[in-house]
């Protein structure tokens, strides 16, 4: 597991400040003022911060950006960071001065000066959520991280809260850039089962237990892989006698398409085709660590869809779990057939208030959105519209899509209830139109399709290029604005 850098937050000590290893940073705001940190710091580095705030080359940078003055006489630290960032700044802007900030960090440790400035929590966050590096199949780099102190006036559980959040994120991206060698079913499952050390009731059913469940259309899906297929579920009750809100994750350990066979070329990025499952994972850890005040069931399908002789063909016919029958068209839309069932079965048993459920579902949503947008595709205005206010406020691309009626005759099979498939237009419509097929009237749903944005081809504003992690933060946002007590 990566661990998140190692951030503790106190009270501004000035004397602290001259012996301060590694790099210190100060905040300055448009009018060039200097808090009682900045002026402490200028005053050791004689008077270089107020010349540096003075230079036409302050005055051109944005909100959130930063200059590095380096080897500051009268102080231990090889560099002062000047942050320009208005105290009246947005969480976003704040949370953009910490990713610049991380990136001048460079394994040094830090003190972090942001003294009265209302967003030092959020200026945390973006400094962890961007020191991040998945190097856990590298040689290992002797240089160590060093820690980073924000001294400052917070709120009191800042440190837990920051802590938390990027904990979850780290959780789930660890997750997504995992080899599948590494994270088998198998493996991915006990990792998940580890999560009880937070305080998460966690359950794992085996493929016996799903044949006996009628999870027909789950268990195809992997019948041709040696990993044997799993559910998993994860509960954190803090909520009180509330239904829960149900979380649905794809966990398509490796996806080769099956019998319909993926082109060779890119085949390597399907180690992240269970992003959805890894980012419910990086959900649970987030509510359990900050001790949500609210009710909440994950459940997640983990499988390997392989070529086998024991693989399902295009032709074959597969009854659901809900008891519709469904022509297999393409072996390689496998998500909405493991969907389909563990969304059937989290209505029957958890009976919840409203469910969302996150899959790396279509190539179509990428050719739509490009790897900035997740598509959001709901039933329930109320609860889409309290997503999309979420994922607004964390930073992470989303934008609706359109669910009707006109596209169903596109899944319309011969010789079944139904077909996997749609064709080509409006792929990423007509297999959320399928999923829609397995929610009960009256339920509130979310279909995140995270296909484009669960790892991207290169850094996002959070996250070095892989794995993002993108999505933690907006359910977490959207479960303490609608759910917790």
């Amino acid at each position: 597991m990566t661990k998140p850098v190692s951030i503790r937050f106190q009270e501004l000590s000035l004397d602290e400040i001259a012996a301060a290893t590694g790099a210190v940073v100060v905040f300055v705001g448009e009018d060039g003022k200097l808090d009682r940190g900045a002026a402490r710091v200028n005053r050791l580095a004689r008077g270089a911060v107020a010349r540096l705030v003075e230079n036409a080359a302050f005055a051109d940078l944005n909100s959130g950006d930063v200059l590095e003055l380096a080897f500051p006489a009268g102080l231990a630290a090889d560099g002062v960071l000047v942050v320009k960032l208005d105290r009246r700044c947005g969480h976003d802007i704040a949370r953009k001065a910490g990713v610049n900030i991380a990136r001048l960090k460079r394994g040094r440790p830090m003190l972090v000066l942001t003294g009265t400035h209302r967003m030092g929590d959020e200026i945390a966050l973006g400094l962890a959520l961007r020191c991040y590096e998945f190097t856990d199949h590298k040689t290992p780099n002797a240089r160590p991280e060093g820690d980073v102190t924000v001294m400052g006036v917070t709120q009191p559980d800042a440190a837990l809260d920051v802590a938390a959040r990027a904990e979850g994120v780290f959780l789930t991206r660890d997750l997504t850039n995992a080899p599948a060698n590494i994270l088998t079913t198998q493996t991915f499952a006990e990792r998940l089962l580890a999560l009880s050390d937070l305080g998460l009731e966690v359950e794992v059913l085996d493929e016996p237990a799903l044949e006996a469940l009628g999870m027909r259309t789950l268990l195809a899906v992997g019948q041709g892989s040696d990993s044997p297929s799993k559910v998993v579920i994860l509960r954190w009750n803090g909520g009180g006698d509330e239904a829960p809100f149900a979380l649905i994750g794809k966990g398509v350990v490796f996806d080769t398409g099956g019998i319909s066979m993926k082109p060779a070329a890119g085949m390597e990025e399907m180690t992240m085709d269970m992003g959805g499952a890894g980012v419910v994972a990086g959900v649970m850890s987030t509510l359990a660590r900050r001790k949500a005040k609210a009710n909440v069931v994950a459940l997640v399908g983990l499988v390997e869809n392989m070529p086998d002789g024991k693989a399902i063909r295009p032709g074959d016919v597969i009854t659901t779990m809900k008891g519709d029958t469904v022509e297999i068209i393409n072996t390689d839309a496998e998500g909405r057939m493991v969907l389909a069932d563990v969304l059937w079965y989290a209505q029957d048993r958890f009976k919840p208030s409203g469910m969302i459920d996150l899959a790396t579902l279509t190539g179509a949503i990428v050719i739509g959105l490009g790897h900035h947008k997740a598509g959001v595709f709901s039933n329930d205005d109320a609860l889409c519209n309290g997503f999309l206010d979420a994922a607004k406020d964390e930073g992470e691309g989303a934008w609706r899509m359109p669910l009707d009626p006109v596209y169903e005759p596109q899944l319309k099979s011969r010789v079944a209830d139904l077909q996997n498939v749609g064709g080509r237009p409006a792929g990423a419509v007509t297999a959320a139109q399928f999923l829609q097929r397995f929610v009960k009237a009256g339920v509130p749903w979310i279909h995140l399709d995270i296909a484009g944005v669960a790892s991207t081809p290169s850094d996002s504003v959070y996250a070095p290029k892989g794995a993002s992690g993108w999505g933690v933060l907006s359910i977490d946002r959207l479960i303490r604005d609608r759910y917790e007590r």
